[in-house]
């Protein structure tokens, strides 16, 4: 074995060329270099394995998590396995690797560094401009990379953010968390999961991560050369909230804490997205009167004009979870991820269509109703739409609801292919994203298709055949009196598997460090109860005691995804949680560094149909959220509503009562739009930053119709209004019918 200097830090791993702080180029240094720079001379290096990849240095990940931990001296560290470092082994028989700051993961063990430089990115969103060093790296033998983005030394606070999501396949993070980031003193991680979960099953969920994050603080002591370990924390919405959670409950010291967002339960996969397909088909017609029911100043019965099975079916996804209020934007549903998890459903159980149509106890055989939605319809493809195709024009198209519907080539080249259908206009059917090149070039007009939805039909009712134990209790609702299920069952729940998939593990509430959780009252995909499911586990798991490392706040009128990604008119509807992630990020760092409790957990109930609704007033309701009322009246001497009716030209009032809950900040904005549009054109003048607004208007509708007047209140921690982020907003409508 070669010597090495134990006199070596981790200040010696910085640059060659002598420049130290977020400005100077890293390269680690050659074995056995001994190179005078601008601040003097460097300390020699020798280390077994260092070797040159391309324009940087691999350096054994072993080697690198002792010096930074100082956990081994390098003299008695080799590239093999370094610095007296196990490999990181699962914690029990057959489970997942358990990464610590104290093992190394035996397949990412040799990070290298290939591109550093300065560079500069924009926000959009914000107008946020950073200037920062660029290094990007990965490890060898493995499609694993990342980037990471240091803010000037002057900036630098000592804490690292890294965002996650399971189907990213590429390290660059978004000029909007770079810009968070480092407006924050923090720099950024980020990583490709070694080319997506899909890609990478193995090392995507969590590992890839995990490894970036224990390379990065090498890379930032080098970098800064200040005393100390960096805080690390990570986050991710969706499936990146499985990540964060397999994450957080799969290693120990990597990450000091993490803000999983919108997740769902271990069984949510198909589940979710499959009962809310099931629920647009059958109740079609019938969604714009259930939308308006549950509407503000709307009749409150979804149920009424039903008939027993559509009724059936509205109580079944509403017990699952799906939010009645949700129903507004029934118009651009399709099942979320739909189209991308039946894929996987088909692939993990590909028996379970035959069972389906053919075998009693599952609807397709029992139910007359449900063979009667099954489509197969014969028909010729007449053209392909773009070069490469991206779609092809059908000469007919049956009658029927073909979301999901599969196009089985059954002549030509592509015989006994199959894609799922995409969008459809008329004749013209699109491919989905990611559909077969390899099929989609061998079409060729004169080829005959079938249409058949057999899976997608057989799919909608998956839910009630995959049923998880009790304590994920939207399922009770399929259990009989004796507790057993009432349908036929599938020889394994798929759910858990997907979720382990894109997390690296399926949730179980044994995490370490802190965790802020956050999720959405209107969530139309990771249904809001699942938040309180993680609590419930967390709770035992920590013996009861979760006060000093875990909360859970809940966004009233939130969604899975921010509004402009719903689309035009969504803000009148629902506000993102964007300033909600950015200011639980913040609040984690002051709780672990300087023991400053973040606001409490929102105080919240569920009902007998798993609907989440948190407490009235902000005061009881606790979280970060501001909370606020609006009401409407007509004439002087008139009871204030969520409903009024006016004749054309008659002047409405407006009152508006908005707090923040103890702890979480100031109003900083209020805003009017009276027409629903979603675009807030009217900001209340006058409005003194506190805890409390009161805030007045009146509006004049000049033409009949029915119109939702809303408003919107932002809150900001330190009150400032000028800053674009960590603003946290709520709304609240009311009904206004002109005559």
């Amino acid at each position: 074995m070669t010597a090495v200097d134990t006199s070596v830090t981790p200040d010696s791993l910085t640059t060659l060329s002598g420049k130290r702080g977020a400005d100077a180029p890293l390269r680690f240094p050659r074995p056995g270099s001994d190179r005078p720079t601008r601040h003097g001379r460097e300390a020699p290096v020798v280390v077994e394995g260092l070797r040159r990849r391309g324009s940087g240095w691999v350096i054994p990940l072993a080697v690198a998590t002792a010096v930074t931990a100082g956990l081994v001296p390098l003299a008695t560290t080799t590239a093999a396995g370094a610095g007296g470092l196990p490999d990181c082994a699962p914690a029990s028989p057959g489970g997942p690797v358990f990464v610590t700051d104290r093992c190394v993961d035996p397949d990412l063990r040799e990070p290298y560094t290939d591109v550093d430089e300065q560079r500069v990115t924009t926000d959009p969103a914000t107008g946020t401009t950073v200037r920062y060093r660029y290094i990007h790296g990965g490890f060898t033998g493995t499609n694993a990379r990342f980037s990471f983005y240091f803010p000037a030394a002057e900036k630098y606070q000592g804490r690292f953010f890294e965002y996650t999501y399971p189907t990213i396949a590429e390290e660059d993070a978004t000029p909007a968390t770079i810009a968070f980031a480092l407006s924050h003193g923090a720099y950024a991680v980020s990583t490709n999961n070694g080319g997506g979960v899909t890609a990478a099953p193995v090392l995507g969920g969590y590992r890839v991560n995990a490894a970036a994050a224990k390379y990065s603080r090498v890379v930032a002591d080098g970098v800064y050369r200040k005393p100390g370990r960096p805080r690390g924390y990570i986050y991710g919405g969706s499936g990146g909230a499985y990540q964060t959670l397999g994450a957080l409950e799969n290693t120990s010291g990597v990450w000091d804490g993490g803000v999983p967002m919108v997740p769902g339960v271990p069984n949510a996969i198909p589940s979710f997205q499959a009962s809310q397909v099931l629920a647009l088909r059958v109740l079609a017609d019938k969604l714009p009167q259930i939308a308006d029911a549950v509407a503000p100043g709307g009749s409150g019965d979804p149920y009424a004009g039903l008939t027993p099975v559509q009724a059936g079916v509205l109580r079944e996804v509403t017990r699952l979870g799906f939010p009645p209020r949700g129903w507004w934007q029934y118009g651009s549903m399709y099942g979320g991820s739909f189209g991308a998890v039946q894929a996987v459903v088909r692939a993990t159980d590909p028996g379970y269509v035959n069972d389906f149509w053919n075998v009693p106890g599952y609807e397709g055989a029992d139910d007359p109703a449900v063979a009667a939605a099954r489509v197969q319809y014969d028909t010729t493809i007449q053209s392909l739409v773009g070069t490469p195709a991206t779609g092809v024009v059908l000469a007919g198209l049956p009658a029927g609801d073909l979301t999901g519907a599969d196009l089985v080539v059954t002549s030509g080249a592509a015989a006994g292919k199959s894609l799922t259908f995409g969008a459809i206009d008329g004749n013209t059917v699109s491919f989905p994203w990611g559909a077969d090149p390899a099929v989609t070039n061998a079409l060729a007009a004169g080829d005959r298709v079938r249409i058949d939805t057999s899976w997608s039909v057989a799919l909608q009712y998956y839910q009630r055949h995959s049923v998880p134990g009790t304590d994920q209790y939207g399922w009770n609702q399929y259990r009989g009196a004796g507790g057993a299920p009432v349908y036929a069952q599938r020889p394994y729940l798929v759910g858990p598997l997907l979720a382990a998939n894109a997390g690296g593990a399926a949730p179980t509430g044994r995490f370490h460090g802190k965790m802020i959780m956050l999720a959405s009252t209107m969530d139309i995909q990771a249904y809001s109860w699942s938040a309180d499911w993680y609590a419930k586990r967390a709770t035992p798991a920590r013996g009861g005691q979760t006060s000093d490392s875990f909360r859970l706040w809940y966004m009233d009128n939130a969604d899975h995804v921010a509004p402009e990604a719903i689309g035009p008119g969504a803000a009148a509807h629902v506000v993102g949680y964007t300033g909600e992630w950015q200011r639980a990020l913040l609040d984690l760092d002051a709780w672990v560094t300087r023991g400053v409790r973040p606001p409490a957990s929102s105080r919240y109930t569920v009902d007998a149909d798993s609907q989440v609704t948190v407490a009235a007033t902000a005061g009881q309701r606790g979280g970060v959220q501001p909370v606020v009322a609006l009401t409407a009246r007509a004439a002087r001497g008139k009871p204030a509503a969520d409903r009024v009716e006016v004749v054309a030209g008659q002047p409405v009032a407006f009152t508006a009562r908005a707090s923040t809950p103890p702890g979480a900040g100031k109003i900083v904005k209020v805003e009017w739009d009276f027409v629903g549009a979603g675009t807030f054109p009217d900001p209340a003048r006058g409005v003194r930053v506190g805890p409390e607004a009161n805030v007045d208007a009146t509006h004049v509708y000049g033409a009949p119709g029915t119109y939702f007047a809303v408003v919107r209140v932002t809150a900001q921690r330190d009150g400032d209004p000028r800053t674009p982020f960590a603003l946290v907003q709520n709304l609240d409508t009311v009904r206004v019918v002109v005559r």
